[in-house]
């Protein structure tokens, strides 16, 4: 026994155990790329800006290389709710804690003064980085990557790679930069779990994604999704009730839609997309609430966070 204890604990000094802090501006395919690198859905992902509001973590493990712990951060902006100012701690926190960085850059759009902060303040962190710019995909003309990646390289970051997160171009580049870069030692987590972040949220956070893709304008940003009751049923039915919260009646009536067309629509979608997740039988029933200025609420953010889960079996 003790020689096998000895020869694991050898094995564990010789795999990679690190973590990668994913930071970057609203909407530049950080959660995109988390999905793309676990070939797994952890994170949601829309056109709309700050759809992540938490950091995710994900979890890749490999048999023979080791682990790499993925924290992807909410986007960086400038921060007018006290949610907001959340999401931009939470993104400051990662930095750190990370082994080592990846900004994550829209290369598909011009540069522009965010950019430019986002660059220099990521330049500061003595931790190792690296520049990912994505979307490049969408570039019919790649030949404005150049300046961009001379800008980048200016500032003192070593690494520059060009990618699409959405078409998987140049992250198996980045996935071995990775793994050279990152330190050694002991998985932090069990090499079967994907993430550390329970059901109940990654159903809330489905059921939000299909309210993105539904809704336009300021709603993206004023909707939330809590989880009321989790009730298993015989047969293996799954009956959820969960409520989407708005800050306004106009935009109750927005999400429900005339005569409820919008909100069966979100609840059609986001029932089919929870199925496949939970791999069971599901029904939703979906209410909106008004909760005025809940983004300001210091209660209800840490609910929506952290809310115990009414489960009856």
């Amino acid at each position: 026994m003790y020689h096998l204890a000895v020869k694991e604990e050898a094995a564990d000094a010789e795999r990679i155990s690190g973590t990668v802090a994913l930071v970057g501006r609203p909407n530049a395919g950080k959660s995109t790329l988390l999905n793309h690198l676990l070939a797994e859905k952890v994170a949601i992902v829309s056109e709309k800006p700050q759809t992540t509001r938490h950091r995710l973590v994900g979890i890749l493990s490999d048999p023979t290389r080791g682990q790499i712990v993925f924290l992807d951060t909410p986007g960086v902006h400038k921060p007018l709710h006290r949610m907001n100012r959340r999401m931009v701690k939470a993104a400051q926190g990662a930095l750190g804690e990370a082994d080592l960085v990846c900004l994550v850059v829209d290369a598909s759009v011009p540069p522009g003064h965010g950019d430019a902060v986002m660059r220099d303040w990521v330049a500061q962190v003595e931790t190792p980085k690296l520049v990912l710019l994505n979307k490049v995909d969408k570039l019919a003309d790649k030949s404005p990557l150049l300046p961009r990646i001379a800008a980048y390289a200016d500032a003192g970051f070593a690494d520059i790679v060009p990618i699409s997160a959405r078409t998987g171009d140049g992250v198996e580049t980045v996935l071995a930069l990775l793994w050279q870069r990152l330190p050694r030692g002991p998985a932090r987590f069990d090499p079967e779990l994907l993430t550390v972040h329970p059901e109940r949220f990654q159903v809330a956070e489905r059921i939000r994604e299909k309210v993105l893709h539904a809704t336009r304008d300021e709603l993206p940003f004023a909707t939330a999704v809590e989880i009321d009751a989790w009730q298993e049923r015989e047969q293996g039915l799954l009956v959820l009730h969960a409520t989407i919260l708005v800050e306004r009646e106009s935009q109750k009536k927005i999400v429900i839609g005339r005569g409820g067309a919008a909100i069966k629509s979100i609840g059609t979608a986001a029932r089919r997309d929870l199925e496949v997740y939970l791999e069971r039988r599901v029904f939703l029933d979906l209410v909106v609430r008004v909760a005025r200025d809940w983004r300001q609420d210091q209660r209800v953010l840490e609910r929506l966070e952290r809310a115990p889960l009414n489960v009856e079996r």
